[in-house]
């Protein structure tokens, strides 16, 4: 049968999604099933059993507003980087996509209410009580650090739902790579075009180099010494887990430091 948005409350409210909670969403919709009313359905199950007192987050990153020459997948000529960092409209939160997210992730960002970081290439949407607190100072340099939605969520004590996706597509990771201290960790420059008092301008900045080759391997080894801290079952035809944002970024900032070289 296909789901509904009853059938979704039912799985979302059995994995252990509450009223109030502050959940971080990453996901496929395709993992699901078959969906009656799409990504639709997913958000508006989900912001009922949040109700008023809940924010729900998404990632709205928009990866092709960012240095071309850093681009693999795919990689662009040499000889098209000086036009796409000359051509390439300003970062615009309302107009500028998301560049694979899935589908509910840009289908959130253009709902009513929602509220959108600044970030050009790394920003995020939300929606509820603590929208403003989460999107309002996302800085551009080292995006996915202490000045992020990410470490906003984590000073909420903030959840993140896993629907469809591995741990690769994890972001908070990102945020444990920024606070961990491991010996390969270093800064790259980057750039994106944005809009300075109305003019459009390609600005330059550092990020941290991120690497996400072992985030799978990373979420395994946190399953298995955190338990408590992460809940799994099935929402439609997909695996989705439940974690507390603290404790997986905590976890992974150790691991880490202890395991990167």
């Amino acid at each position: 049968m296909p789901l509904t948005m009853a059938s979704l409350q039912c799985d979302f409210m059995q994995l252990g999604v509450k009223t109030g909670m502050v959940l971080l969403l990453h996901s496929s919709l395709s993992a699901l099933g078959w969906v009656c009313g799409g990504p639709v359905a997913v958000i508006l199950a989900l912001e009922e059993i949040l109700g008023p007192e809940g924010t729900l987050v998404m990632p709205s990153h928009s990866g092709g507003m960012s240095e071309p020459g850093n681009w693999s997948h795919p990689p662009v000529p040499e000889s098209w980087w000086p036009v796409i960092r000359n051509e390439t409209p300003a970062f615009d939160p309302e107009l500028t996509p998301t560049r694979l997210m899935g589908a509910i992730a840009e289908t959130f960002r253009k709902q009513s209410g929602v509220m959108r970081s600044s970030h050009p290439s790394s920003s995020f949407c939300a929606r509820g009580k603590y929208s403003a607190e989460i999107t309002g100072e996302h800085s551009l340099s080292y995006s996915l650090g202490e000045h992020s939605p990410l470490a906003r969520v984590y000073d909420l004590d903030g959840s993140v739902l896993l629907l469809g996706v591995g741990y690769r597509n994890n972001t908070s990771l990102h945020l444990a790579e920024c606070r961990a201290n491991y010996g390969s960790k270093h800064s790259e420059i980057t750039g994106s075009p944005i809009s300075v008092n109305g003019s459009r301008v390609w600005q330059v900045y550092e990020e941290y180099a991120s690497n996400d080759e072992d985030f799978e391997i990373i979420g395994s080894a946190f399953e298995i010494n955190r338990p408590e801290s992460v809940r799994s079952s099935r929402v439609g035809e997909t695996q989705a887990r439940l974690m507390r944002q603290q404790a997986l970024v905590d976890y992974a900032a150790s691991w880490m430091t202890k395991n990167r070289k």
